[in-house]
């Protein structure tokens, strides 16, 4: 279901313009929370009871080239996941990666892990918060989006990581991650298009997945769990 769209500009257009701000290597400043001070409680964003396929094709950019294909990912409740590449070209070959919490594993000779992000970004792509667990979390809202900052006291003012999420309609739709006062990797989803894209705004490296479709499916082989 698409998030809705209501008098605030989507949480991902907002990102997406600061990053379209941003020059060379420089990551963009990172802005004030939008939005009004709420007492709201952030979504639940558990994974689904059952098990999920999810299909999508991929592209990675970055300074040295891109590479493109297909990839699925399969979830399973409460914390795991195998995320498959599958590369393009007359080559092909590819590569997976096994996400158990907070832990990511790849083949020693894999190249699965050269076009990932980081596990809270991994998490983020399949819809589930899990960045490092703090008390001092600011929630806003704006419009049809709920806001919130959660990180360290003094958060980006101070330049502490600080993880800056937002909601729409209950759903996940934008995760980042500011430090000294830039935003030094983005996440946005946009579901209705079918749409996920991650940049690391310093190096300059991104990774977007699209024609992304789910599925409930049967438990998986306990195969698919093993490096």
């Amino acid at each position: 279901m698409r998030p809705g769209i209501g008098p605030a500009r989507p949480a991902w257009l907002v990102l997406l313009t600061l990053i379209a701000m941003s020059t060379a290597c420089v990551p963009p400043r990172a802005g004030p929370l939008p939005g009004v001070p709420s007492p709201v409680h952030l979504p639940s964003t558990a994974l689904p009871a059952g098990h999920q396929r999810i299909r999508f094709h991929w592209r990675y950019r970055d300074t040295d080239g891109s590479a493109s294909g297909d990839g699925a990912a399969r979830i399973a409740p409460p914390d795991s996941a195998r995320l498959d590449f599958v590369l393009s070209g007359p080559i092909g070959g590819g590569g997976f990666a096994l996400l158990f919490g907070d832990s990511l594993v790849t083949p020693a000779k894999g190249g699965a892990r050269r076009y990932l992000p980081a596990t809270p970004m991994l998490w983020g792509t399949l819809g589930r918060l899990a960045v490092p667990a703090t008390a001092d979390t600011t929630v806003r809202v704006d419009g049809d989006t709920l806001w919130a900052d959660i990180g360290e006291i003094g958060g980006v003012a101070q330049g502490d990581t600080t993880w800056r999420v937002a909601f729409q309609g209950g759903q996940l739709v934008s995760l980042a991650r500011l430090n000294g006062g830039r935003v030094r990797e983005v996440l946005t989803r946009d579901l209705g298009q079918g749409r996920i894209h991650y940049e690391n705004t310093g190096a300059r490296r991104s990774l977007t997945l699209t024609k992304v479709r789910s599925e409930a499916v049967s438990e998986f082989d306990p195969d698919v769990w093993r490096p």
